[in-house]
């Protein structure tokens, strides 16, 4: 397709490398930026994705993953967030099953490998983007601007502003969308090779780019975009149609519009396929997702939640701002946008109307230029720069429905492509004017020296939960999800006394965070302060009716407070919103053992266990149960049952022990006391209970002794109590009808 265009790479005073170099040096910068990555933690959402998601499993099957959510709940249910991503899980589940279980390494270095290969990608892309598409006559694609090309591809490849999709391993939906996406805009570009016939396009590519476009979207919903962005590649470089031109001739109704190059070399027929191809891959999707939107809560987006318009509208301008200035200035960076973090603007006395002023003032400026310039090359690639910023990021735009988040790093990964395009447009103008061409290109290597350090910085804070949210403590301190995470991840580290403060401060900055009261009043339960935490809790249900975690904490409070009716109708109020709660009937149980309802308690903790087959406690407290009330053959049966599921549970062991010593089967029982020793070798009461059976065997007696002087020797938490001592504690000091542990579990399972 031959060119007469003006060269960017003329001006530029900038290295020039032969394609396979500059692919390489992208590549290895890339990994640079993010190498100190691979060995973090899972952090923030890779919870929910990865550790918390059963479609990931072996024992899932592979269908599921087609009738599932990105978190792995049913898409009709109503609860989804309709995010369908089948081909990202499915990399998961293999990420897992070729691991072993959940290891973040692997999935840490799919992620960096992926953005090199990305950013490898983006070479080619943007030489065709810059300098046009051109073939020799043996059907190679040549490079026209391969400086340009190179540095586009590093400002792409270094952006801070995608720490969040390679570091963070959920970000992989956005990685393999824009793999795909890439794939699909290079395979368009296929189809229009020459030959010796002349300018005749490939069906087949054409339809191939199609094909790519749709396992875009099946990897992130922004890729069905290519589509689009195909279509405008094809108008203003396959075709050169003059946009403002068409717009007229088309408004003073001009018939010819052959003239105007609406059919020239088959436009039309590829925009049908292409519009056909889209239209039927969001209508499949559409039945798929159950033909529902998603619902999200006003602290997800509460701009989208406001009654006025204006205040919609205006809020919305805003955070395109706030996008438009993070790939500008990607210094202030934080993992969670919402719950406070940006207010929303209520009048338009509020300062922050400068910020979206701007932002449309640079736009329609460039818009401008796009559609009005004189020079057709100047045209196309601010049009291709700006369909590129833009296209990409409609799905998150608000405009065709309501997104769950005010601003999120990762979704400016694509529209990104087309800020690189801007400046590097821009600084080959710069270049053209420059006196001191060196002066500019050593100020673009240092901004690329500023991306590489804060990449780095970047990475580092996402490998760990507490420096990843502690970061945003300073770009977000209005933020209650921050705060929330902050006292959540002091909470699981057993640093009580700050999370709470950390959680008070949820609390204050929104109050109807029932998350934060939740998790607060179980801190609290834990301390005692039992008023309080039952405030909090009964305000959260109050505040979210179906609010299972936090009615069934409330029934723990009450149970502890005595209020025993309370609690059995609040345990029953969590079971009815959420019907399969293992843990809520196992508390339950809990509360019915306490009221002597030895029935109504082996129940509650038969259905734990049906629910949840490794429920450990609801199986113990069934065994102490039923020893405890005469039942041994049924104790015994329970606890054999428990052991075939859980077979390494030393307290199931020793309770089954306790059960065979009283049904005098001794040699049984010697052994499983042995056993869980074995596994749990500091617990005294294992070892308290093996010696008051020898009352009943003599082996037993002898076998004792023997292992209580060894015991004496090699156990440091024993190691002062004599061997003779421990004999006489439980041979003379302690009858042998009275068994360690009669009472059911007592521990609270708060979640």
């Amino acid at each position: 397709m031959a060119q007469t265009e003006p060269n960017l790479d003329h001006d530029i005073s900038w290295f020039l490398l032969p394609s396979c170099w500059a692919k390489t040096v992208v590549a290895l910068i890339s990994f640079l930026c993010f190498a100190n990555s691979y060995d973090g933690d899972f952090v923030f959402d890779d919870s929910e994705a990865i550790i918390n998601n059963k479609d990931l499993r072996a024992e899932t099957p592979l269908g599921d993953l087609w009738h599932h959510d990105f978190w792995g709940s049913k898409l009709s249910s109503n609860t989804s967030h309709k995010s369908y991503r089948p081909l990202t899980v499915l990399t998961f589940r293999i990420n897992y099953l070729f691991a072993g279980g959940f290891y973040p390494v692997g999935f840490h270095v799919i992620n960096i490998i992926l953005h090199c290969t990305i950013s490898v990608l983006m070479v080619d892309v943007f030489s065709i983007l810059l300098g046009g598409l051109q073939f020799t006559n043996k059907g190679r694609r040549l490079n026209l601007a391969p400086k340009t090309s190179l540095l586009a591809a590093l400002l792409f490849a270094v952006h801070p502003v995608h720490t969040e999709c390679v570091a963070g391993i959920v970000g992989r939906a956005d990685l393999l969308c824009a793999l795909f996406f890439l794939l699909s805009f290079l395979g368009y570009c296929k189809a229009f090779r020459e030959n010796k016939e002349g300018h005749n396009f490939s069906v087949f590519w054409v339809l191939v780019s199609v094909l790519l476009g749709a396992i875009a979207m099946l990897c992130k919903e922004q890729g069905i975009t290519i589509l689009g962005l195909n279509a405008v590649f094809d108008a203003l470089v396959i075709n050169k149609l003059n946009i403002l031109d068409l717009i007229q001739k088309l408004l003073r109704k001009d018939k010819l519009l052959e003239s105007a190059g609406l059919l020239r070399k088959g436009l039309l027929f590829r925009i049908t396929l292409l519009m056909s191809g889209g239209a039927s891959i969001l209508y499949i999707r559409w039945r798929i997702m159950g033909t529902g939107p998603p619902a999200f809560t006003e602290v997800d987006n509460p701009a989208s939640f406001a009654d006025s318009l204006f205040v919609r509208a205006i809020n919305y301008n805003y955070y395109y701002s706030l996008n438009a200035w993070l790939l500008l200035c990607p210094w202030w960076l934080c993992f969670d946008w919402s719950m406070g973090c940006i207010p929303l603007i209520k009048s338009v006395s509020d300062w922050r109307i400068i910020a979206l002023a701007a932002l449309w003032f640079c736009l329609i400026g460039l818009i401008c230029q796009a559609l009005c310039s004189e020079d057709s090359y100047k045209r196309r690639i601010l049009t291709l720069g700006l369909g590129f910023l833009i296209i990409p990021f409609l799905p998150a735009s608000n405009l065709f429905f309501r997104v769950g988040f005010v601003v999120a790093e990762r979704v400016i990964y694509l529209p990104s492509i087309g800020y690189c395009i801007l400046f590097t447009y821009g600084f080959s103008l710069l270049s053209k004017q420059a006196k001191k061409k060196k002066i500019l290109a050593v100020a673009v290597v240092g901004i690329l020296l500023m991306n590489i350090t804060r990449c780095a910085l970047r990475s580092s804070q996402w490998r760990s939960e507490e420096q990843l949210f502690r970061s945003a403590l300073s770009v977000c301190p209005l933020n209650a999800k921050v705060h929330y995470n902050v006292g959540k991840n002091l909470a699981d580290k057993g640093n009580q006394s700050a999370a709470i403060k950390y959680y008070r401060e949820a609390v204050r900055l929104n109050p109807k965070y029932v998350h934060a009261m939740n998790n607060l009043g179980n801190i609290l339960k834990e301390r005692n302060e039992l008023q309080e935490a039952e405030e909090l809790l009964s305000l959260a249900v109050q505040i979210q009716p179906d609010f299972a975690a936090a009615w069934m904490n409330l029934g723990i409070v009450q149970n502890s407070l005595r209020r025993f009716e309370e609690a059995e109708q609040s345990y029953w109020t969590a079971i009815k919103h959420r019907k399969k709660y293992p843990d809520c009937y196992y508390n339950l149980g809990r509360l019915y053992a306490d009221l002597n309802r030895h029935i109504d308690a082996l129940n509650a903790w038969r259905n734990a266990t049906v629910l949840k087959p490794e429920h450990s406690l609801a199986w113990n407290n069934m065994i102490i149960l039923l020893d405890n009330t005469g039942n041994l053959a049924q104790a015994e049966a329970v606890g054999r049952e428990a052991l075939e599921l859980i077979p390494n549970d030393h307290s199931l062991m020793f309770s089954l022990a306790n059960v065979l010593g009283k049904s005098q089967k001794y040699k049984e029982s010697e052994a499983l006391f042995l056993k869980a020793i074995k596994a749990n070798p500091n617990a005294a009461s294992y070892h308290g209970n093996l010696g008051k059976r020898f009352s009943n065997s003599p082996q037993l007696y002898c076998l004792f002794a023997s292992y209580s002087w060894w015991f004496k020797r090699k156990s440091s938490l024993l190691s002062l109590l004599p061997a003779e001592q421990m004999l006489f504690d439980f041979l003379v000091k302690l009858p042998a009808s009275e068994e360690q542990g009669t009472n059911p579990e007592r521990s609270c399972h708060m979640i």
